[in-house]
């Protein structure tokens, strides 16, 4: 027939409908009133305890000389009025939108970062900054200097936005959140000069996508060297790779 033994027995003596009826909850002699579960509750979300968990509370109402239940107990009080979640202040984090950039013509939006170039010295690199075109990816300015610095990302953006005659509110600049793309002197060209300023979302590396194939470009072009020797190679190496439009 393939049924199971317990499908025949079943069927031959079905369960009385009294079995069936649902149970009624079992009362627990010693639960807590619900005047009492109600005053735990009020301490567990009272100014003093509002973000500490049961187990703390619990511990310090002991310091204090005060019982009101058990652990467990107030966990159960939390599950009956949904609040069984986080309890402490928790840092709520702004959401940022992806960044959008849209060019239609040269000079519309720039992009730019920074890269380190490795030398023979260990822990000491050289920095490439390099700012670009992303509608013609035109390398518009660069420079390789021996450290970061807000003041010559400045004097980079700011030589570049002259040779390229950029008029206020036409141009926009994205970047990711290094240190020099959001100091304060960066920022207050921009302001000066009426410049958009775009920035990638916080720990997404692929949010500036133009200026990292850019560098791997760079870097991966048969004249670059694994090591540079001096400043004076970097910039050698830079005059002739740039000067060749890649």
């Amino acid at each position: 027939m393939d049924l199971s033994r317990a499908t025949v027995y079943r069927a031959i003596r079905p369960v009385p409908a009294m079995e069936m009826a649902p149970k009624e909850p079992r009362l627990i002699p010693r639960a807590l009133p619900q005047e009492e579960r109600k005053g735990v509750l009020e301490i567990l979300n009272g100014q003093q305890f509002v973000d500490k968990s049961p187990h703390e509370v619990f511990s310090r109402l002991l310091d204090s000389g005060i019982y009101k239940c058990s652990v467990r107990t107030m966990y159960r009080i939390l599950a009956e009025n949904d609040e069984v979640r986080e309890r402490r202040q928790v840092v709520q984090r702004p959401s940022y939108t992806r960044p959008e950039l849209l060019a239609t013509a040269p000079n519309q939006v720039w992009s730019w970062d920074i890269t380190k170039l490795l030398t023979h010295a260990k822990w000491t690199y050289f920095y490439l900054y390099v700012l670009m075109d992303i509608f013609s990816r035109y390398v518009v300015g660069w420079l390789i200097a021996e450290k970061e610095s807000a003041a010559f990302a400045r004097e980079l953006i700011k030589e570049s936005c002259e040779k390229q005659s950029i008029q206020p509110n036409q141009l926009t600049i994205h970047s990711d959140r290094g240190g020099p793309m959001k100091a304060q002197p960066v920022s207050q060209l921009y302001a000066s000069l009426a410049i958009t300023p775009s920035l990638s979302r916080p720990s997404v590396s692929n949010d500036n996508p133009f200026s990292e194939s850019q560098f791997k470009t760079a870097k991966y072009h048969w004249s670059y060297p694994d090591r540079f020797g001096s400043l004076a190679d970097a910039l050698s190496w830079g005059r002739g790779f740039f000067s060749s439009g890649l």
